[in-house]
């Protein structure tokens, strides 16, 4: 675990503020049918995370059960992955659109894991990328869609982010580490994407493993740190959208805080039993 504490501060602000790719639309993907009243099936991914992802861990952090997995449902995922790539996404509507990056980025990072196992942390998948990110595969172009080719990191920083500019995007994005908001036990679709995005933060925030206020003050994930800009800019920004889903309990110790103080990142796997 990547753990910043007071004297570390500044080296631990700088380092992600540098490393964290910033929203650049890919302006292309822009293009959507609003009057499209099609939707995609997501059932193969809704499937696999009924079967393998596990609920109601002790610690509030949801698991997959990589090793469980056989070889005839992860090349059931390798299809629906290569299903997924086929479908032309200019012809729906935003929040289909929104909804089928989602599933497509966490689909594609599952079976990446389970491509690679064993390994201790997607880190240890060392296809690319830069900076903070310099391990990890999320600037390998894995996808292909409408004949372009298109990495994790083309999905969160130049669609998702930059089209459908929110905060929430970052609980609806799972990255295969402890330290992430949860993947979630059902896949997104246009109708339901907006609620599971709002259950999701509001799970991440309350567990104190992501968000915790003691004689130190406060301490958050990494997440609220490299994206920043993402929640309002600043640290009181960040206090400001924590407020937003905090219980009553963590409301109240936010309510005199006006800074942020430590943060950290568990970049361990999310494996399950």
């Amino acid at each position: 675990m990547k753990f910043c504490t007071a004297a570390l501060l500044i080296f631990c602000y700088a380092a992600a503020a540098q490393a964290a790719p910033k929203a650049d639309l890919w302006s292309v993907w822009q293009a959507n049918n609003p009057a499209s009243t099609q939707t995609i099936d997501h059932g193969v991914w809704n499937d696999f995370l009924q079967t393998y992802l596990r609920t109601n861990e002790p610690d509030g952090i949801n698991r997959v059960a990589y090793a469980n997995v056989p070889a005839a449902a992860q090349a059931a995922l390798a299809a629906d992955v290569n299903r997924l790539e086929a479908v032309r996404i200019d012809d729906y509507a935003p929040a289909e659109q929104r909804a089928y990056w989602m599933d497509l980025y966490n689909e594609e990072t599952v079976l990446l894991i389970l491509q690679h196992m064993p390994v201790k942390s997607i880190l240890d998948i060392n296809l690319g990328g830069g900076g903070l990110f310099a391990r990890g595969p999320w600037d390998a172009k894995l996808l292909t869609i409408e004949g372009r080719p298109v990495s994790l990191n083309d999905i969160e920083h130049r669609i998702i982010r930059p089209i459908w500019p929110s905060p929430l995007n970052h609980y609806g994005l799972n990255c295969a580490s402890l330290g992430c908001p949860n993947l979630l036990p059902q896949a997104f679709t246009g109708a339901n994407f907006f609620r599971l995005l709002a259950i999701n933060a509001r799970d991440y925030i309350n567990n104190p493993a992501h968000v915790s206020v003691g004689p130190n003050g406060l301490r958050v994930s990494n997440i609220y740190i490299w994206y920043q800009a993402d929640f309002g800019g600043s640290d009181q920004g960040v206090i400001d959208h924590l407020m937003q889903y905090a219980a009553p309990g963590l409301k109240q110790q936010l309510a005199g805080i006006h800074s942020i103080s430590n943060h950290q990142y568990d970049w361990h796997l999310n494996i399950g039993s």
